[in-house]
């Protein structure tokens, strides 16, 4: 078996679907709160090779490299729009929503607005979740929204409820669901209150992705493809060459 070809395949493998996170990363980096996808590179015991030569009898193992997305929640930077109902969350957890099948999805995206139902629900139409459910305000009420620090919001002198935000023990198990969504779908995931989160009304949380730095990893991407191809592409000619050599004998 030709491993060199095995691994050079599995490293074009790796460098495809890292080309295609760079894609994504790049689509979505003008959306308020999105999380981009990063990349770890490893190596996996993919098998024994048989022993060589008459004095070997230990079979000697061979590896090939893995690539494993993830998402990175770092911060992305508050920008000032003055908007009433724009806010971000400045440190850990998320905004819950109420997703289309009743579920809870969890955002970094505040970008909301109230709907004709007097309703706060997010740009997609999703609901924003209080902390005792839907956050209902009076469309044609005049008074300003106030958003506090701690999530309270009001309606002039009325108090309306509080935004509901939640952190995880290990956020990286959440699920990407598209949008900047987010979805709790591993059992082992505890969503808790946040007390160390502080809203900031008339903000939104840019995007932790630089398309600058994702152009540059797309060109580094696309060198590595092109390495491991020559790489199968010698590997294939010497297999030709040696099949030849052999008929010839």
């Amino acid at each position: 078996m030709n491993v060199s070809l095995f691994q050079a395949a599995a490293a074009m493998n790796a460098s495809s679907r890292w080309q295609d996170l760079i894609a994504q990363n790049l689509s979505a980096s003008s959306i308020p709160g999105f999380k981009k996808q990063d990349i770890s590179f490893s190596a996996i015991e993919a098998g024994l090779m048989g022993a060589r030569g008459a004095s070997a009898t230990q079979p000697a193992h061979f590896t090939l490299p893995r690539m494993e997305g993830y998402t990175n929640f770092s911060n992305g930077e508050l920008k000032f729009t003055g908007v009433k109902t724009d806010t971000a969350i400045d440190g850990p957890g998320f905004f819950e929503v109420q997703l289309p099948n009743g579920t809870a999805g969890y955002t970094r995206d505040g970008e909301f607005h109230v709907d004709a139902q007097g309703q706060l629900v997010t740009k997609s139409g999703h609901l924003v979740m209080g902390s005792n459910g839907t956050l209902q305000l009076d469309p044609n009420d005049p008074n300003p929204i106030t958003i506090a620090s701690n999530g309270d919001i009001s309606q002039g002198a009325a108090r309306k409820g509080r935004l509901k935000v939640v952190e995880f023990n290990t956020p990286q198990l959440l699920a990407p669901v598209g949008g900047g969504l987010f979805a709790a779908l591993d059992s082992k995931l505890q969503p808790t209150d946040s007390s160390r989160a502080s809203i900031r009304q008339g903000f939104l949380e840019g995007a932790n992705t630089s398309p600058v730095i994702e152009m540059a990893n797309m060109i580094t991407a696309m060198r590595h493809f092109e390495a491991n191809h020559r790489m199968v592409q010698l590997q294939d000619e010497r297999m030709g060459k040696a099949i030849s050599e052999l008929a010839g004998t």
